[in-house]
């Protein structure tokens, strides 16, 4: 049912014991016939403990029991579970936001050296290779507790870093002991690396400033170059999601939880198994955020050599994560177990958790369009919905093997090469993968997210230099 121009609902029905609600013009909703996604929005709305609603973000599309773009909250003290499916995978995977001290026009006939060097200096694909080659467990655990504040006291990075990245780099309450060693194995030697898929590293400029002030407060004005990496827990993360899925779907049934669709196993927040998950998911995501803090310092230094030029963080949101958060839910204030799947958060202006630089602004949210498209940086607006969320990206519409069927016959890399993009990946199937095509449009994505109060345009970014795995 259509309640407003950016905003549907999906009516409560057994078993469901909150509405849906997705935040999309009409043209943006999930095609039903190929996409499962508003389903998958109505089976979370079983999840014991849900408040509110089951929410969807404008680039919601199928997920692993989440759609992706799907935001749910559980009241921890009556009976709200945690869900390893509402968190996803690629635990924490998130965007950083670089911005330089140099605009597009000063960089001339340097930008083909500057991609040479982040290419080289970006590990990437599916398999080992790293920036950081940890020497010993007490140094991959002091990843999975100190995140980029680990990373900074070994010299990757400064004292700035920290304050732009939320909870000043790190979650408190890791837990590396509730990570398994296969885990463990996995993540040892992928720190500091892209991944494949959907991962990029972008050289980017400001093409267009909506608002001066928050872009001046952000460190952005037009013309600009930027850097933007999307990453996050590499193999580690997917292994923690996959040994978590597994034992909470043996327990449920201790608990008397039935859902309907198992890849929405869940746990209490209260229980042992969630609390075990969330301080293993708490390790991915420090993880994650030493990944991308690696990835920054390298970058750093090639843009230092190639230019002369710094690079300064305007800040990093994960959106791939389960956090306990306050809230006010029919006007009680709540202690809440958020899941943002393919969302991030955007908080407003005034809020707590923001560091002092940018309270009066609110949150940067950095949204990546599609390879080729634009990306958006925006900012969290008072009395927003959905628990201060907002969307992740442009969100696909054709799958990987549909994508790569579509670009057949083609050359993706000329095709971008042709709008002055520079672009160094890995093979042409990953490019193949990523086209403009297979994702929803950028600006459609973002006129809802902003036309449903989720948050407010400040800059639109344009690359011209892609790094990809």
């Amino acid at each position: 049912m259509e309640e407003s121009p950016y905003r549907f609902r999906i009516d409560q029905h057994d078993p469901m014991r909150v509405p849906g609600v997705v935040f999309a013009t009409r043209s943006l909703l999930p095609d039903s016939g190929a996409d499962k996604s508003l389903e998958q929005v109505a089976n979370v709305a079983t999840l014991p403990g849900i408040v509110d609603a089951s929410y969807a973000m404008p680039d919601v599309h199928w997920g692993y029991g989440f759609p992706i773009g799907g935001v749910a909250a559980t009241d921890v003290e009556h009976g709200g579970v945690v869900s390893p499916g509402g968190v996803g995978f690629d635990i924490s995977c998130g965007v950083r936001l670089l911005a330089a001290d140099l605009d597009r026009t000063e960089l001339g006939p340097r930008l083909e050296a500057l991609m040479d060097g982040l290419s080289a200096s970006t590990p990437r694909g599916m398999g080992k290779g790293a920036v950081w080659h940890l020497t010993d467990r007490s140094e991959l655990d002091g990843v999975l507790r100190g995140g980029s504040r680990y990373a900074v006291e070994r010299g990757f990075g400064v004292e700035r870093d920290l304050t732009r990245c939320e909870e000043y780099g790190a979650v408190d309450d890791a837990n590396p002991h509730e990570v398994s060693e296969r885990a463990v194995e996995r993540g040892a030697r992928q720190v500091g690396s892209l991944g494949s898929g959907n991962h990029f590293l972008e050289v980017q400029a400001v093409e267009e400033v909506y608002d001066d002030r928050v872009a001046t407060a952000f460190g952005l004005h037009r013309g600009q170059l930027c850097v933007m990496i999307h990453c996050g827990s590499r193999g580690l993360g997917h292994q923690i999601c996959t040994d978590y899925v597994r034992g909470m779907e043996k327990v449920m049934s201790r608990y008397g939880i039935q859902v309907p669709d198992r890849q929405l196993a869940c746990a209490p927040v209260s229980s042992h198994e969630g609390h075990a998950y969330l301080g293993a998911m708490a390790a991915a995501a420090n993880y994650a955020r030493a990944n991308r803090q690696l990835l920054t310092d390298a970058a750093r230094k090639v843009f230092a050599q190639q230019t002369g030029r710094n690079l300064d963080l305007v800040y990093d949101i994960s959106h791939n994560l389960a956090k306990i958060e306050n809230h006010e839910v029919g006007g009680v204030r709540r202690s809440l177990c958020v899941h943002r799947k393919g969302a991030t958060r955007a908080l407003p202006p005034g809020h707590e958790d923001l560091p002092a630089d940018l309270r009066d602004v609110g949150q940067p949210v950095l949204i990546p369009g599609s390879m080729g498209t634009g990306s958006y940086v925006l900012t969290g607006v008072p009395g927003s919905p959905a628990f201060a969320s907002t969307c992740h990206g442009a969100g696909r519409v054709q799958s990987r093997k549909q994508a790569v069927k579509a670009e057949r016959g083609s050359d993706p890399r000329r095709q971008l090469e042709a709008q002055d993009i520079a672009v160094r990946g890995a093979s042409r199937r990953g490019l193949a993968e990523e086209m403009p095509a297979a994702y929803k449009d950028i600006t459609a994505v973002i006129e809802s997210a902003e036309g449903a109060g989720l948050c407010r345009k400040v800059a639109r970014l344009v690359p011209i230099g892609v790094v990809k795995g």
